[in-house]
């Protein structure tokens, strides 16, 4: 099973070399003030450019006006657009139409009815990114280090593409293939050592358990 791996929240070079020769086939950078993987559009489009090519360059923004989506686009000339705040599906056609990009939409999820906030998207995103909801008191809708029950994913059809984040790491990112069958997984805080600041090592350690999980057999049932 081969599969999407999303780094995101880089702010470095060095760190956006790593991921993509580890592997990595998207990086993400986060504009967003309150998170600690914020980044200014200058500085993130100067990273990107020694990647390009190489992987898929996201841009994670939160219920961005056009003004701020025209400046990151202008500067880092994403790939993607990651929108990981409360747009709606209007304004997901509009940034489509206005920008010419894909869309990645994220979904906070805790339980199955959660899932329900899917259907109004279908048709207008590119890709759905389920993270969990965030816990009480957090100001940040992803980055939290927390996960959800991946079973529930079950219930979606099996034409629903996403990308699965939330709580991911080198410990439990085998069982969470296997459990949810996803094709793509994103992640963030379980390589760093701290808020923002990437680990290179932990970054190979992650990158070495997806390689294992890579090669167990296909489940049964297995979304493909």
């Amino acid at each position: 099973m081969k599969l999407d791996v999303k780094i995101c929240g880089l702010r470095t070079t060095d760190a956006a070399e790593k991921a993509v020769a580890l592997g990595a086939t998207h990086v993400g950078f986060i504009f967003f003030p309150r998170s600690p993987r914020n980044i200014e559009p200058d500085d993130a489009g100067r990273i990107a450019d020694a990647v390009r090519g190489k992987a898929k360059i996201v841009a994670v923004t939160v219920d961005a006006d056009n003004d701020f989506l025209d400046e990151i686009v202008y500067s880092l000339k994403p790939d993607i657009l990651q929108l990981h705040g409360k747009e709606s599906p209007d304004r997901v056609l509009t940034v489509k139409a206005v920008y010419g990009l894909p869309v990645m939409k994220a979904l906070a999820i805790r339980e199955a009815e959660d899932l329900e906030r899917v259907d109004p998207y279908l048709g207008i995103v590119d890709r759905f990114l389920f993270d969990a909801k965030p816990p009480v008191g957090s100001d940040l809708p992803g980055g939290n280090g927390v996960s959800f029950d991946w079973t529930i994913l079950h219930r979606l059809d099996a034409g629903v593409d996403y990308m699965l984040s939330g709580g991911l790491n080198r410990d439990n990112v085998a069982e969470a293939l296997r459990v949810s069958k996803a094709r793509a997984i994103d992640l963030s805080s379980a390589v760093e050592s701290a808020p923002g600041v990437k680990d290179l090592d932990l970054m190979q350690q992650f990158f070495d358990a997806v390689r294992q999980a890579e090669k167990a057999p296909v489940p049964s049932g297995s979304r493909t």
